[in-house]
């Protein structure tokens, strides 16, 4: 891949597709973690000089933290302590006369690209260069900078379109990712101990497998959304969970516990609420209605105790809802854990990387990453969509020299 140090940006027009899809708290929509804003940063310093158009998305669209980018805007403002300029446009009329009439060092915050229908879809790089978002934009664009190392694992127009018709390299977020990941890769050894968490059950279902079958999970410890789904693939949850592709996602999770029976460990004891308080019991006293919040302290210990066994760990995801102080037990035991284990440790998902800051353990992790499915599908060696163009683009440019 090519760098930002392999042009001369100065005067330039560059759009910078970077990730800032924060944790947005769904009663306030107020950004609640800004780490992804602040990674960004570092390509926006090395652009010293250019005119630069940031790119980004914030949620996903029928969910609670879809919003436009404005918040964004003030809260880089802040960090870089630069005047940034929030557009309320992607790729109208607007967005395009402003970039147009843009002065060296100048810096604009476009809209939520989400807002744009074709962003909500994936393509080839060929058909992503062909929508109506970079025949627009690219024509105002001299130099286009991947930085969005979170979502490098999707093919939409933004990640992998510019790309084909600009000169492109990626930026200091994904510069610095892929030689660290690939360093790591490079001394990990076994047994490979993998703590998923979180909500993405289907992004998490499709890498698991690949992990499991290149050697990177010899045994994945469930906690989060997709435990639940696990336990009721195994019967042990008796009811429906109420989320999406329900069926879906508990048939393949039903697949994977046929096909590696070995692997996957999940919950005997769980943590609910009743009446404002921490109430611990067995899965199998879960009643209908009642909403799993943490892991138990028997999960946690026997999880422990598999992290202390690992030469390598893989933790991505939170345990429970962490946020609140009667549920943080599950994923602060699981983390500390982590930190204090002699094993190569590895931590992903922009939640985790808040956890690990408010419990004082950044310091003692190998690789902190906010990238969350991106990362997962990086360990297992599949060619990331975003790297792939990267790779491409360099290629074209290269041939051009």
């Amino acid at each position: 891949m090519l760098t930002i140090s392999d042009f001369d940006v100065k005067g330039k027009t560059v759009f910078l597709r970077v990730d800032m899809n924060c944790p947005i708290d769904p009663s306030t929509m107020e950004i609640i973690e800004t780490s992804r804003i602040r990674e960004s940063t570092d390509s926006l310093k090395a652009l010293e000089g250019a005119k630069v158009v940031i790119g980004s998305h914030q949620g996903r669209v029928g969910n609670k933290d879809y919003t436009g980018m404005e918040k964004h805007a003030k809260v880089l403002e802040q960090i870089l302590g630069r005047k940034i300029k929030y557009i309320e446009d992607v790729i109208g009329a607007e967005a395009q006369r402003e970039i147009k009439n843009m002065k060296d060092g100048d810096i604009i915050l476009l809209d939520n690209l989400r807002l744009c229908a074709e962003e909500n879809y994936e393509f080839s790089a060929d058909d992503a260069a062909k929508t109506i978002m970079v025949q627009r934009l690219s024509k105002l664009f001299d130099i286009c900078v991947l930085d969005s190392f979170p979502s490098s694992h999707r093919s939409h127009p933004s990640i992998v379109g510019f790309a084909h018709v600009l000169p492109s390299c990626a930026g200091k977020l994904v510069e610095r990712e892929v030689r660290k990941l690939d360093e790591i890769m490079t001394v990990a050894k076994g047994p490979h101990v993998v703590v998923l968490g979180g909500s993405k059950v289907v992004d998490r279902l499709e890498a698991i497998k690949e992990l499991i079958q290149n050697g990177r999970a010899d045994q994945v410890l469930l906690t989060g959304v997709i435990a639940n789904v696990f336990l009721r693939a195994q019967g042990r949850i008796k009811f429906p969970l109420g989320i999406k592709r329900e069926e879906e996602v508990v048939s393949k999770a039903h697949a994977l516990i046929g096909e590696y029976p070995d692997v996957f460990s999940v919950p005997v004891d769980i943590a609910i609420e009743r009446n404002g308080k921490r109430v611990e019991m067995d899965v199998r006293e879960l009643a209908k209605g009642e909403q799993i919040f943490d892991l138990g302290p028997k999960s946690v210990e026997y999880y422990l105790k598999s992290i202390q066994s690992a030469g390598t760990v893989f933790m991505s995801g939170p345990a429970g809802f962490f946020e609140n102080e009667n549920f943080k037990f599950g994923t602060e035991s699981l983390l500390k854990g982590v930190a204090n284990s002699f094993a190569t440790t590895i931590v992903s998902g922009g939640h985790l990387t808040a956890a690990l800051k408010r419990y004082g353990l950044a310091e003692k992790i190998n690789h902190i990453s906010t990238a969350g499915g991106a990362l997962v599908l990086y360990l297992t060696g599949v060619k990331l969509p975003m790297i792939q163009a990267l790779e491409e683009a360099a290629a074209r440019y290269r041939s051009t020299k």
